[in-house]
């Protein structure tokens, strides 16, 4: 069965950066684009960035614009996050997702990676 993998997480100071890469074990997935999300303990997973292979068009949470930066690999269905100026409010389990089956939902999940930001 096909996953997506998430790395590149770890522990970093506040002010500091980290990229997240993602990409499908084994076949490749056939996707309309993929994003990715954060969960912090006791909330809600929530939007953080996403990308569509069409066009190439991005779109990103309000609390992370202009210091998130999401992209496309060469390889198919491989995506980054770039993650600038990060905060102490970024520290979350962050997790890559695909749109397998239509441009509006993310149906497919990898099992995430953490970041944590220490002030």
């Amino acid at each position: 069965q096909v996953q997506l993998v998430e790395s590149g997480g770890g522990l970093v100071q506040a002010g500091g950066s980290l990229r997240l890469s993602c990409a499908p074990s084994g076949r490749t997935l056939s996707t309309y684009g993929m994003g990715w999300f954060r969960q912090a303990p006791g909330k809600e997973r929530e939007f953080v960035a996403g990308i569509r292979w069409g066009g190439n068009s991005t779109n990103y949470a309000d609390s992370v614009k202009g210091r998130f930066t999401i992209s496309r690999g060469n390889a198919p269905n491989t995506v980054f996050l770039e993650m600038n100026s990060l905060r102490p409010e970024d520290t979350a389990v962050y997790y890559c997702a695909a749109q397998r089956h239509s441009p509006r939902n993310y149906d497919y999940w990898g099992r995430g990676t953490q970041v944590t930001v220490s002030s």
